[in-house]
């Protein structure tokens, strides 16, 4: 089984990797920020909370966070693996990433970062907003805050898995097909 952690800041491509990572090796995405986002959509209560964060691009605490993942991770026990997008944000989700898992039988395989410039994220993110009508993707304030907070509170994650030698960085920038390539390789050696 492959579970992997695909980190970097908002507008590294994680997505759109995530997409072809599963398409190739048969994983489930779980996208925090997906199931976040249909929560608010569906004006659960959950996603009533969530809401009030992800607007100004602040983080989501982390016990919804972590319910949420735990219940996918429990209602798929025959997987393949998992690729986790957006998830762990933090130390304590990370920790507690490890424990579920480890829970179910389970552990992190990798952590594969995208190494992007805040430049190019701000670029990234300002086309996205174009067609997303996400509104946290149209503000170059809210975009910067959004990298402010991942450098401050996410980026610090990266250590929990280099102390397991878990990590490894791919570099985010050039073709779609050739970062996946990238990313394809560190995949194939787990």
């Amino acid at each position: 089984m492959k579970n992997i952690v695909l980190f970097g800041p908002p507008g590294a491509g994680k997505g759109t990797q995530s997409t072809n990572i599963i398409e190739k090796y048969a994983l489930i995405h779980l996208s925090t920020g997906d199931l976040l986002r249909a929560e608010k959509a569906a004006g659960t209560e959950l996603g009533l909370k969530a809401k009030e964060f992800m607007e100004k691009g602040d983080l989501v605490p982390d016990s919804v966070v972590i319910g949420m993942i735990e219940n996918k991770v429990k209602a798929n026990p025959d997987a393949n693996g998992f690729v986790f997008d957006g998830f762990p944000r933090t130390i304590a989700q990370a920790e507690a990433l490890d424990q579920t898992l480890q829970e179910n039988g389970l552990s992190i395989s990798k952590m594969i970062a995208l190494e992007v410039d805040d430049d190019e994220l701000i670029k990234r993110l300002l086309e996205r907003g174009k067609v997303s009508n996400r509104p946290d993707d149209q503000n170059e304030e809210i975009i910067a805050n959004r990298i402010k907070v991942y450098n401050a509170e996410t980026a610090p994650v990266a250590d929990f898995y280099k102390k397991q030698d878990k990590f490894t960085s791919v570099k985010g920038i050039g073709s779609i097909d050739d970062i996946f390539e990238s990313l394809c390789k560190v995949i194939d050696q787990l």
